[in-house]
This record gives C-alpha cells, structure tokens and sequence, in this order.
C-alpha cells in the first residue's frame, strides 16, 4: 500500500534483513536500523539484487540512542515499525543473563514508550519468540500459558507481559509474532542449517548438543517475510499470530537430509556433544489462526529451502569462509 512507511529495527539480524529485502521487492523504501554497522553483504539479501523499492541503513543502538531513533521517527514519520531487535541466543544467556534483560526488557520499555508517544505509528509489529512457552506437546495454539525455562525465554516473556498492558491501558497498536525456527539464505553460521552446510562443504566436523533429539519447525524466511506482511497490515491489534508449517524434524534428521544432499556422511561429518541447559525438547506450533484470519500458508518445503541455502553458500563461497562461525556476544 502506497500510504505504507516501514521502520525495521534489528535490521542486521538474519529475519530483520530478510524481511527489509522482501519489503524492497515489494516496491517499499524501508527504513532499516541496527545497533552495529551493516554486516558483510553476504549476510544482507537486499543488496544481492535490484529491487524496485531501496533500504536505507541507519546504525541506532537502542540501548543507548533513543534520542535518535525519536529524531528518525519525526523526520521518516513511518506508519509501521517492526522490532526484530533482540537479544536472541538461548544458551549463551545463561552466562550474562543482565545482558538480556537490559536488551530485551529495560530497553524495551523504554522504547514502548517512546512509540506510545509517537503520534504517526499505525501498527508495531513486536516479533517475539515461542521460547515463552517453554518445552511443549502437541500443536499450541497463542493463548498457551508462559512458562520460560531460560533467561532468554524470561527476558521475552517479561517484555510481551509488559506490551500487554501498554495495549490494554494505552490502546497501543501492537501485534505479536511468534514464529518457528526460521532459516534461509543469508543466515549468520552458527545456526544449524548454514552451520550443517558450511562444515559439510569445507570439510570440518559438526558438534550436535544432545545428539540432536530435539524436534522443531523450520520455516523459510520468504513463508515468514510474507506473514510479518499480512499480520502488520491486517492483524487483530493486541493479538499474538504464530507462523509455522507443520512439518516436524528432529534436528539429527535434519542434519542427516542436508548432508544426503550434500553427498555427504553422517558418520564422517558429525561429532555428538552433550544438550545446552535448559534447551526445550519441542515446541510445536498451531498456525490455525493466521491460516483462517489472513489467509496465509507456507509455500517453501524444507527440501526446497535448504537448496536455497545450499547454493546461497555456493554463490559467496570465498566470502562466507571468512564469515564468523560462532556468536559474539555484545552487550
């Protein structure tokens, strides 16, 4: 829609750029902010190809700049604002877990805030995560309980409770996101499928926690991009949408597919490691109602998707060999 004006935050996280290059495919200039400068343009889709529409990156760290991200908000006066910005590793929360809750609940707040305040927001998309739930069975629906089993999970159950009221008391225009394990080209190393294909391609043995027993939903961040769209334009205001397909995996089944593609052994590339505290065995997703409501559905299946990885890391080969492997963690 031409009255339509996006301001992403987390624009250098993999679901942050992703989605501004979908929007700029679309025909929108998207505004895109992050606390860190652009990364290598292996890892931001939309500077792979020329979109009718163009992303503009301004480097805002919003535990520290609010003052500035008021000033872009006056001067872009952008309708929509999806938050992708977060702190988001499970595991590592574990050793500065103040680290998350100033990134994930203080700074949230404060930002919450300020939006309340802006009198040009149409719709803020709050992406959030099913780590809330905790370890689950069988298909949830978005009004299971919280039941956080990290400080990450914590943190984000913390900031949804808090934007709850800010829509109860204020009537802030809000909509939750939560969507299952997302992949796709562009993605940083240390997640499973690029990590499975960069160390099956350059030879190098893949540690699997817990043998990989645990069971996801991998959904393409193209699928994701397309209900982050619809949920922001259309969502129930207050609401929470969860985007998942419904095709279970365990994460040795996956790590098994994409080395069969890859023409590899299982046996000769994996090393089997002990589980990361904490971890949820599962969390399986029931996307009943952004199927009904906005007429979505996934259209990637996960063999299609992991070809798209697979010739991602073919294409920037050279570059992604100098790309880091493993997280490193800012506070």
């Amino acid at each position: 829609m031409a009255s339509e004006k996006y301001l992403i935050l987390g624009s250098n996280s993999f679901s942050g750029a992703s989605f501004a290059d979908f929007l700029a495919a679309a025909g929108h200039d998207v505004i895109a902010t992050s606390r860190s400068r652009e990364p290598h343009d292996a890892l931001l889709p939309y500077k792979w190809e020329k979109r009718p529409g163009k992303v503009r990156f301004e480097k805002i760290d919003l535990n520290h700049d609010l003052d500035a991200l008021k000033v872009l908000l006056n001067r872009e006066r952008p309708t929509h604002v999806v938050n992708f910005a977060a702190q988001s590793m499970v595991g590592e929360s574990w050793i500065n877990p103040d680290h998350w809750m100033m990134t994930n609940v203080v700074s949230a707040v404060r930002l919450h805030d300020l939006l309340r305040n802006y009198d040009g927001l149409d719709r803020y998309v709050h992406v959030t995560t099913p780590e809330a739930y905790g370890s689950t069975e069988g298909w949830v629906r978005e009004d299971t309980p919280f039941n956080p089993s990290t400080p990450y999970a914590v943190s984000r159950a913390a900031s949804d409770m808090s934007l709850r009221t800010y829509f109860a008391n204020y009537q802030f225009p809000v909509v939750f996101t939560r969507a299952a394990n997302v992949y796709g080209p562009g993605q940083q190393l240390y997640r499973i499928i690029p990590r499975t294909i960069v160390a099956a391609m350059g030879g190098q043995k893949l540690k699997l926690d817990g043998g990989g027993k645990s069971v996801r939903v991998f959904i393409h961040m193209t699928d994701v991009s397309d209900a982050t769209v619809r949920i922001g334009r259309s969502g129930t205001l207050g609401d929470t949408y969860h985007i998942s397909g419904y095709e279970l995996v365990s994460i040795r089944g996956l790590v098994e597919m994409i080395l069969k593609r890859l023409g590899k052994s299982f046996e000769d590339c994996v090393e089997l490691g002990p589980e990361r505290p904490g971890k949820d065995t599962a969390y399986t997703l029931d996307s009943f109602k952004l199927r009904t409501e906005l007429g979505w559905r996934d259209t990637v299946s996960l063999e299609q998707g992991v070809d798209d990885v697979i010739r991602w890391a073919e294409r920037f080969g050279p570059e992604i060999a100098k790309l880091p492997t493993k997280y490193e963690h800012k506070p």
